[in-house]
């Protein structure tokens, strides 16, 4: 039923044979619906399919009000907003009712005095159910007033009433959002004494507002979040708070390297122009998510704090405008990602994760490019033989060629800026590097092959079978020996301007 079509009245409203339902049976309902019919109403929220989501159909189907707990970036307040989608679409109340009164269970005065004395005729107006959502950052200045409501002077004078009279309150967010969901995000951040005012209206409904004790049944779905390290660090939850809260769902990030990849590819912000004029090696993204797997385990990290999802999305926006520079510079209609961007999305990285005191002495950047070394490596044992190993066994070593070219004082200084076509000669000129991704990864185009030989460059780095200085301008690679005494310097001792030298 279309809205133009929907009863405008009271009377017809009652003839159409609507039914009240509160806020909780209607996603119940809802809810079923969707299961029945293989319907997923959190179809955005990726990797939760056997763990958080099933927990989140019981609480809706249990008509609990939740909490989902658990640390930043794991998709807790997009798993509350997506909950609008088990609304009806569209929701009579009573025309200008502040509190989403329904026509048939009116809940305020005002509504109570309007029917009382229009009856059938009453209007009735309609809301979406994108306008029954309301969400509250808990901040340490939210007050009572906020969400619950407050005496209004300046209502009682202009209708000439007393401060007895129920019809000068201002009613807060909670009272507004009466058949709504109401989110309250990072909990314990709200003061103990702000806790405790929402104690009656999760259990009884009651509210208190300067000497008013009104009984209005609120119908309110809640849902609240929260950062376990808030408990300890910020605040805490009160415990008869907590109590009241019907299910703790636990989130977590992703278990699988390929849910992260669907999650940043979702969630990414990549213009039309990035997606046409720069072309990536599938390999390129299996890094960025590499980067967030190994700060996830790093002892340099507060693993408390967590490493949001949010790093992958942000870094891999930073990788593709990073190449995009490198275009725009040399006048290029398209390019190629290379390794060194990964390097470009260093200010993600610094941003999204928090230190532990040995993290801090070494330095958020240092810590970002070590991240960045070891989902190299980790990537590269996948695609290659681990150079280690092959340097100690019996056949020959398949990166000799390679680094050898190196040992005869070859070095090698691509900048964040070189060219397409000096990146090609460049890689080109070195001895058995082709070769080797020709006859280990088989056939690709001209860009993929450029890719991969720059990615084995990268991977002997971290491997220490060449070194490589991460200069300001790109990485330097050089023979192991040269690459621990003249860091940063040419072969002749003086500082390294940013080019390629070949004997």
């Amino acid at each position: 039923m279309t809205k133009t079509k929907l009863p405008t009245t009271l009377g017809a409203l009652k003839k159409a044979g609507y039914i009240s339902k509160s806020v909780k049976e209607e996603m119940r309902d809802n809810l079923i619906t969707c299961l029945q019919n293989g319907n997923n109403p959190f179809a955005e929220i990726k990797g939760y399919d056997e763990t958080v989501l099933p927990q989140v159909h019981t609480a809706i189907l249990s008509k609990h009000n939740m909490i989902l707990l658990g640390l930043r970036g794991q998709a807790k307040t997009r798993i509350a907003r997506l909950m609008v989608n088990l609304l009806d679409e569209y929701m009579p109340v009573v025309k200008g009712s502040e509190v989403n009164d329904d026509p048939l269970k009116p809940l305020s005065r005002y509504a109570v005095d309007v029917i009382a004395e229009m009856g059938d005729k009453t209007p009735i107006e309609w809301i979406h159910r994108n306008e029954r959502y309301t969400e509250k950052l808990a901040t340490p200045d939210v007050t009572v007033a906020d969400l619950i409501g407050d005496v209004d002077p300046i209502k009682a004078a202009s209708l000439k009433l007393t401060y007895a009279d129920e019809r000068v309150i201002h009613y807060g967010l909670i009272p507004r959002s009466h058949r709504c969901i109401f989110v309250i995000n990072e909990l314990p951040d709200l003061q103990a004494r702000i806790q405790v005012s929402l104690f009656n209206i999760l259990q009884e409904g009651d509210l208190q507002i300067r000497g008013f004790k009104l009984r209005l049944p609120l119908d309110v779905q809640f849902v609240f979040t929260a950062n376990p390290e808030d408990y300890t660090n910020r605040g805490s939850i009160v415990t008869p708070l907590k109590d009241r809260i019907d299910s703790q769902i636990l989130t977590h990030y992703p278990k699988e390297i390929e849910t992260s990849l669907a999650i940043t590819q979702q969630e990414a912000k990549l213009s039309d122009t990035q997606q046409k004029q720069i072309h990536t090696n599938p390999l390129m993204h299996v890094l960025v998510e590499e980067v967030a797997m190994e700060a996830r385990k790093s002892e340099l990290i507060d693993q408390k704090s967590g490493v949001s999802a949010r790093l992958t999305i942000s870094a891999l926006e930073n990788l593709y405008s990073f190449a995009e520079r490198r275009m725009l510079i040399n006048n290029e209609k398209q390019t190629y990602t290379r390794i060194q961007d990964l390097y470009g999305a260093i200010p993600a990285i610094t941003g999204k994760v928090e230190l532990v005191y040995e993290g801090e002495l070494e330095g958020s950047s240092s810590v970002a490019y070590s991240l960045i070394g070891k989902a190299i490596r980790t990537a590269f044992e996948k695609q290659f033989v681990n150079p280690e190993k092959a340097k100690r066994a019996k056949q020959a070593n398949p990166y000799a060629k390679i680094i050898a070219w190196f040992n005869d004082g070859n070095q090698l200084y691509i900048t964040n800026t070189t060219s397409d076509k000096e990146y090609e000669k460049m890689l080109l000129d070195i001895a058995g590097l082709k070769d080797f991704v020709e006859h280990h990864a088989g056939k690709q185009s001209k860009q993929e092959l450029l890719f991969m030989m720059e990615f084995v460059l990268h991977g002997l780095a971290e491997f220490s079978q060449i070194s490589k200085t991460n200069e300001v301008s790109g990485p330097v690679f050089k023979d192991i020996m040269s690459g621990m005494f003249n860091a940063g310097r040419d072969t002749d001792g003086n500082d390294f301007g940013g080019y390629y030298e070949s004997k």
